[in-house]
């Protein structure tokens, strides 16, 4: 006899994100290796200090790099990919029962910086994986060479 499979859904409750997400995860070890607090003070020339309060950099900034470690290129793709994706869920600190940031806001912050901004932050993060160890050698050495787009910051 073929059998199906009916589709209940039930409210769960006492779930973690805790739980579902390994411990030897890739986005749990960069959570303890990355120290994102810096980016608050590199962009705050950019915000008033009144007003409605954007989402949290530190966010915004994780988000950043998943779109770099999921290679995604657009905001629009990376919250689907943040919505599916337990283990994002988790490394950008938004439960299951909370909305997440909408893409069209990552668009406008992004806009926001520009290119000086997002150079100092990556390369603060090439020197925070350089001193944990995560690159070495030729790596390291061509993220920090020069380009031709540094003539324009």
């Amino acid at each position: 006899m073929m059998g199906s499979k009916a589709r209940i859904f039930t409210p769960v409750s006492a779930l973690s994100l805790d739980d579902l997400v390994p411990a030897d995860h890739f986005y749990r070890h960069l959570d303890r290796v990355l120290d994102l607090s810096f980016v608050r003070e590199l962009v705050k020339e950019t915000y008033a200090t009144g007003g409605r309060p954007s989402i949290d950099l530190v966010v915004f900034f994780k988000l950043q790099l998943v779109m770099f470690f999921e290679d995604i290129r657009s905001e629009r793709l990376l919250m689907r990919l943040v919505a599916d994706k337990l283990n994002v869920r988790w490394y950008i600190g938004y439960n299951l029962d909370e909305p997440l940031p909408d893409h069209s806001s990552l668009t406008r912050i992004h806009q926001r910086f520009g290119l000086v901004i997002f150079r100092r932050f990556f390369e603060a993060i090439v020197e925070q994986c350089r001193q944990a160890k995560l690159i070495w050698g030729k790596e390291l050495y061509s993220l920090l060479k020069k380009s031709p787009i540094d003539e324009y910051t």
